[in-house]
């Protein structure tokens, strides 16, 4: 899901290094460099498209973090609302290592450590 450069702003005001794929020159990029670029600059990756957390299963990634949306479409509220929750329950630290996701019920977490 393309996340408005609103929620960049937002996350910005609340005082986290946010920055819009868009203001990146990345709004055609495939899901591999974002992922990439998201991993060399130490970011996590906001989205819905369920191809991310796919992708980092396959190539057994370690990184970056992943907040995923799932289960239909959100509203700014909304994405804001879920945002909220997941960065009040998981930490920074755990957030670079983890796979988080928002569904409207409930947030999970899974690690991104394939082997263990």
């Amino acid at each position: 899901m393309p996340l408005s450069p609103a929620t960049a702003a937002w996350l910005r005001e609340q005082g986290h290094d946010a920055v819009h794929a868009g203001d990146m020159g990345l709004h055609d990029a495939e899901d591999p460099v974002i992922l990439g670029r998201a991993r060399s600059e130490q970011r996590i990756v906001v989205t819905a498209d369920l191809d991310y957390p796919r992708l980092l299963a396959l190539s057994r990634a370690e990184g970056p973090g992943l907040i995923l949306f799932r289960g239909g479409d959100y509203s700014e509220v909304e994405v804001i609302e879920g945002l909220t929750r997941a960065l009040q329950s998981v930490s920074a630290e755990d957030l670079a290592e983890s796979i988080v996701v928002i569904e409207r019920a409930r947030i999970r977490r899974r690690l991104l450590r394939w082997m263990a």
